[in-house]
């Protein structure tokens, strides 16, 4: 599959309409499928049935345009209930999070639910006739010993998925509020985070990471945009098809431009460049868009986060504690990146036997990418910094290797030198005092 491919099926998975569009197609076969069977003669069970009464044409089709109308007008208060909290919450947590409310898969299933019995609805209401009328044909007169025709285990089905709407909107109601707290968003993110570096980095290894690639002729790109999705398994048939190895000069989530090199060829390119088709094949791997993606990008999380945290110490919103719940999810994310083998596998292949090479993906980087971000914020408040020493603290644990440690001690250092230059008195004195049972610790742990 390529990466084009790939992209607009995660795309399609986002968008709104998708499931909406989905479930009104199946409740039309549905319903077609229903009224054919009942056409057929396959409800006569049911006007025989003491505990269900038959429905009369009038009642039917009074019915039916109820729940065709309700739900409609359900559907519509349903998707503007949803715009006004992605207004609330892109307004007060950033603008990036109008990705995550429009994946939601609550809210997305909530509004293909009542699109879909709408659906069902409207288009079984075409097939009630009234009693006055003439049957269409000989099969449509024995379907029902009613006079006309009610499609009668069509409207059982009409009744099931009313209740069904019914249940799904109260779910709505009470999942829309609770998806804009801040707490659910961040546990939201914190834990897709989670999932993400599991994903990527499958492998448990203290300090492992990939060292550069050697130098070659670059591949340059042909597009502008932000890097959505990079089919790595594309790059390597075309590596290995061209007996040379690719070295890629840019991650998922980077703005490329025209005339920036996407990759380089470490061997089998010839002195003046790659090949044409080698380089239109690495080209056509990545799939470039307006905006950045958490598809393959954990960084784009992080970004989330550490966006929530400095909105929540700006002096307009001084939310201290919303700051603190970022800085703990990004010391379980850093935690989990500081005990596993940064090294990408492409294909199942081992790292020194890659035809690929991505671009590394150090521990540094991703401490300055999340707290080394927040750190002047944090250093303006006492409650943030201190939990951000714990947080450190904390997230070194589980790491082994010396030299991640090492930079966590230095992040540390960092933010004690920060301050300095914000606090004073009795504030400085109890963060300063913290610093030193966190230099303990991690001297210990280091031992």
């Amino acid at each position: 599959m390529t990466a084009e491919i790939r992209w607009l099926w995660s795309r399609l998975n986002a968008n709104y309409w998708f499931y909406p569009a989905l479930f009104a197609l199946g409740a039309g076969a549905l319903a077609f499928t229903m009224v054919w069977l009942d056409r057929h003669g396959f409800a006569e069970w049911l006007n025989e049935t003491d505990w269900i009464i038959p429905a009369r044409p009038d009642g039917a089709s009074n019915l039916l345009t109820v729940i065709a109308g309700s739900m409609i007008g359900v559907a519509s208060t349903v998707f503007s209930i949803t715009i006004a909290a992605v207004a609330y919450a892109s307004g007060n947590y950033g603008p990036r999070l109008l990705t995550n409310f429009m994946e939601d898969r609550g809210n997305q299933l909530s509004l293909a639910t009542f699109i879909g019995t709408f659906v069902y609805a409207l288009i079984t209401l075409r097939s009630v006739r009234a009693e006055n009328e003439v049957a269409a044909d000989a099969v449509d007169a024995a379907a029902t010993s009613l006079p006309g025709f009610v499609p009668q285990l069509s409207l059982l089905v009409a009744f099931l998925l009313m209740g069904l709407s019914v249940g799904v909107l109260v779910f709505f109601l009470n999942h829309i509020p609770a998806s804009i707290r801040i707490n659910t968003v961040l546990k939201g993110i914190g834990q897709r985070l989670l999932e993400d570096i599991a994903k990527e980095y499958p492998e448990d290894a203290n300090g492992a990471e990939d060292k550069p690639a050697p130098d070659g002729p670059p591949i340059l790109s042909d597009t502008t945009g932000y890097v959505q999705i990079i089919d790595f398994g594309e790059i390597k048939d075309a590596a290995d098809a061209a007996g040379c190895r690719v070295a890629l000069e840019v991650r998922t989530g980077d703005f490329v431009h025209r005339g920036m090199a996407l990759a380089r060829v470490c061997a089998g390119g010839t002195k003046d460049g790659p090949d044409d088709e080698l380089g239109d094949k690495v080209r056509e791997a990545f799939s470039v868009g307006a905006s950045r993606t958490p598809e393959q990008d954990p960084q784009f999380l992080i970004d989330e986060l550490v966006e929530i945290g400095l909105r929540a110490l700006s002096p307009g919103i001084n939310d201290p504690f919303t700051a603190i719940t970022s800085l703990h999810w990004l010391g379980a994310a850093t935690a989990e990146l500081g005990r596993r083998d940064l090294r990408k596998r492409i294909a199942g292949e081992e790292p020194e036997e890659r035809s690929v090479i991505p671009l590394p993906d150090d521990f540094e980087h991703f401490l300055d990418r999340g707290f080394g971000a927040m750190r002047s914020a944090v250093a303006t408040s006492r409650t943030a910094t201190l939990v951000m020493l714990d947080t450190l603290r904390n997230a070194a644990a589980p790491v082994q290797d010396e030299s991640r440690q090492a930079l966590l001690r230095k992040q540390g250092e960092r933010l004690l030198e920060q301050a300095r230059t914000a606090l004073a008195g009795p504030d400085l004195q109890e963060v300063e005092a913290r610093h030193v049972s966190f230099r303990e610790a991690l001297a210990g742990g280091a031992g």
